[in-house]
């Protein structure tokens, strides 16, 4: 999968959390990052972040930084 669509993918579950505080949307996220991704498009996500991240909702990253 490409990073593009990893980053797309990211940020709408990002937008599934928009109406919470954002501790509780970044839990949120970062939870269903490590339900229901596969450890190849975590890491490919992660790996992206460290690069700098382009295109990452703010939440998104800080969700991401606590799979790394």
């Amino acid at each position: 999968m490409s990073t593009s669509n990893l980053v797309y993918m990211a940020n709408q579950i990002g937008k599934f959390f928009v109406s919470e505080d954002r501790d509780t949307a970044v839990d949120g996220i970062a939870e269903h990052l490590r339900l229901f991704w596969d450890p190849r498009m975590r890491s490919e996500i992660v790996a992206h972040l460290r690069a700098g991240g382009e295109g990452l909702d703010p939440p998104v990253r800080a969700a991401v930084a606590r799979l790394s």
